[in-house]
C-alpha cells in the first residue's frame, strides 16, 4: 500500500458529510476544509454561505432525501424545516464522530497539482487571515451546486429606483412589507418566495419564460414523491405513463392561471413542487407576467406589452457551477461548457485523484444518491492507495472514455441547470453496480 498523504475534502453539507464517513470507514485519512464554523452546509442559514430563508423546507418528502444509515426519526415532519435539516446534519455528525476530521472557519484558495500529482492547497483561516499550504494525495470538491447565483442582466437595471436582489439574499419576508413585488422565476425557490409575499406585498407578480408541471406534496394522502418507489422495478416507459396519469388526475391546467403551456413533456424539467401556488393564483393573490423586455424607473415593461410598476425584484434565476479555487483544467471543463465533463459526473477521465460530489440532479436522488457517490470514491480511493486500479480495467476503461449515457434516452431541457441532470434509475444502477465491482 502506498505511504499516502491525506485526502482533501471541501465542505461540510451533505456531500461533504458523507465523503468523509465512507473515508473515515476505510479507514483512509482525510481532512475535511469548511469555511463556516460547523457543519450543515446551506441547511445552516447563519452560515454566510448558506440560501435557504426562514420559511425554507425540503421540497422532496424526508423518507427520499436522508442518508439510509441514518434515517430521519418518526416525529419529524414529512416535509422538514431548515432548523430541523440543521439538527438532522449535527446529529449525524455526532453520531459518527465526523467534526474531528475539519478544519472550520477555513477558506480554500486553491488547489494546485505538483510535479509528483498530489495537491497544494492552500487555505485562509477566516478568523486570523493566516494562509496554509498543505500536501493532499486526492482531492474531493464537494462544496454544493448552489453557492454562486445566477443573477441575470435586465435591459435598464440600472434606471430601476427600487431594489433588485438574487434570490439567494432573501432571508424574511418583512422585505415585502407594503411594497410592489415582482418575482423573476417560478422554479421551486420562485414559488416559494412568492408564496411568502403574498401575505406581506402591496401586490406580486411572477414573470415567467416558459411553462411548468406542478406537483402537489400530498397524492392519495402520501408525498408525492414516493408514489414512484412502487414502480421503480417497472420499465421507464411504463412508469413515466402510470406517474403521468396519476398527475394528471390531482394537476390543475396551469395555463388556466396565466402560465404558458410547457413545450416539454413531464419529467424532462425538474417539476414544481408546491401546493399552494396555484392556490394563490387561484384566489387572485398574485399575477402571472410575461418575460421582461426592459425596465425603466420603477416601471417593467413586459414582451407582451404590459406595464407595471415595482419597488422590489427578486431574481428566483439558479445558480452556476463555480469553483474558483481550482483551474477547470483539472476538472475536463472546456470553456464555453456550462459544466464539468466527467465519468458518472464525477470522475475526471484523466486523472485518478481528484473527484466531485454532488454535481448532479434527479427527481428523487436525494443524500442518500450522494452518499452513494462518496461510497464509490472512497472504494476507488482505497483501490489507488493499495496500487489494485489494474483489477479494475473495465471501470478505468469506461473513465477513460467517459461515454456512459446516464439519461436514459430523456429529453431533458437545454438549460445550464439540466446539463448535469440524469435518470435517477438508471444512474443509481450504475454506481451501485460499480460500487459492488470495486468490492470485489
Amino acid at each position: 500500500m502506498k505511504t499516502s498523504l491525506p485526502v482533501a475534502v471541501i465542505g461540510a453539507g451533505p456531500c461533504g458529510l458523507a465523503a468523509v464517513r465512507n473515508f473515515q470507514k476505510l479507514n483512509i485519512p482525510c481532512v475535511g476544509f469548511e469555511i463556516h464554523s460547523d457543519v450543515g452546509g446551506l441547511w445552516d442559514i447563519e452560515n454566510p454561505m448558506s440560501t435557504v430563508y426562514q420559511s425554507a423546507h425540503l421540497i422532496a418528502s424526508k423518507t427520499m432525501m436522508d442518508y439510509h444509515e441514518f434515517r430521519f426519526k418518526d416525529h419529524i415532519a414529512e416535509y422538514p424545516h431548515h432548523v430541523e435539516m440543521k439538527k438532522y446534519f449535527h446529529e449525524y455528525v455526532e453520531h459518527f464522530d465526523l467534526r474531528k476530521y475539519y478544519q472550520f472557519n477555513t477558506k480554500v484558495e486553491n488547489c494546485e497539482r505538483d510535479q509528483d500529482g498530489n495537491w497544494d492547497i492552500t487555505t485562509t483561516n477566516v478568523k486570523t487571515k493566516e494562509k496554509t499550504t498543505q500536501k493532499y494525495s486526492h482531492l474531493v470538491i464537494a462544496n454544493g451546486i448552489f453557492n454562486f447565483a445566477n443573477m441575470p442582466k435586465l435591459k435598464g437595471q440600472e434606471t430601476f429606483k427600487g431594489e433588485i436582489i438574487h434570490s439567494s439574499k432573501y432571508k424574511h419576508s418583512k422585505m415585502f412589507d407594503d411594497k410592489r413585488v415582482l418575482i423573476v422565476g417560478a422554479g421551486n425557490t420562485g414559488c416559494d418566495i412568492a408564496v411568502d409575499a403574498v401575505h406581506h406585498a402591496q401586490y406580486v407578480d411572477m414573470s415567467v419564460r416558459r411553462g411548468y408541471y406542478f406537483v402537489p406534496k400530498y397524492i392519495f394522502g402520501k408525498p408525492a414523491d414516493t408514489l414512484g418507489s412502487g414502480m421503480s422495478k417497472l420499465p421507464m416507459a411504463v412508469k413515466n405513463t402510470l406517474q403521468d396519469k396519476i398527475f394528471k388526475m390531482y394537476i390543475p391546467d396551469p395555463t388556466k392561471y396565466g402560465f404558458p403551456k410547457p413545450d416539454y413533456k413531464p419529467f424532462e424539467s425538474h417539476p414544481i413542487v408546491n401546493s399552494l401556488i396555484l392556490h394563490h393564483l387561484g384566489h387572485g393573490d398574485l399575477e402571472i407576467m410575461s418575460d421582461i423586455d426592459y425596465i425603466d424607473g420603477n416601471k417593467v415593461f413586459f414582451k407582451d406589452g404590459e406595464c407595471k410598476e415595482y419597488d422590489l425584484i427578486v431574481c428566483c434565476t439558479g445558480y452556476k457551477l463555480h469553483y474558483p479555487f481550482i483551474d477547470k483544467k483539472y476538472l475536463n471543463w472546456k470553456e464555453g461548457e456550462s459544466c464539468p465533463n466527467l465519468y458518472l459526473n464525477i470522475f475526471n477521465p484523466e486523472f485518478n485523484n481528484v473527484f466531485i460530489l454532488g454535481m448532479i440532479e434527479a427527481t428523487g436522488i436525494g443524500w442518500q444518491g450522494r452518499y452513494d457517490q462518496a461510497e464509490l470514491v472512497a472504494k476507488f480511493v482505497d483501490k489507488e492507495l493499495k496500487g489494485q486500479l489494474n483489477d479494475i480495467q473495465t471501470f478505468m476503461k469506461e473513465k477513460k472514455d467517459n461515454a456512459t449515457d446516464m439519461r436514459a434516452g430523456m429529453n431533458y431541457l437545454k438549460l445550464e441547470r439540466m446539463s448535469f441532470y440524469v435518470h435517477k434509475e438508471t444512474y443509481m444502477k450504475k454506481v451501485r453496480k460499480t460500487i459492488q465491482d470495486l468490492t470485489a
